[in-house]
């Protein structure tokens, strides 16, 4: 299954390209739930599950990234 990063942001602030990030949850590819059960905005910033792990995916959602690493044990940065 394909995953991406979905952007949550601060109560109230609606999503722009120069609004920051409070946190990443991981999505199924093109999904608005994280899989933590947030739902997330839809035209909140995504990006790939490729960065998950480094500084560009962070701060990152730690129940989101455990569930990802249940589905995806091989992908331990």
């Amino acid at each position: 299954m394909e995953h991406e990063m979905r952007a949550e942001y601060e109560e109230g602030v609606l999503p722009h390209a120069d609004t920051p990030v409070k946190i990443w949850h991981m999505v199924r590819l093109d999904g608005t739930v994280a899989m933590c059960g947030r739902e997330l905005a839809p035209s909140a910033a995504t990006q790939s599950a490729e960065v998950w792990g480094t500084r560009q995916g962070e701060p990152f959602c730690h129940t989101c990234g455990a569930l990802y690493l249940r589905e995806h044990p091989g992908d331990i940065a």
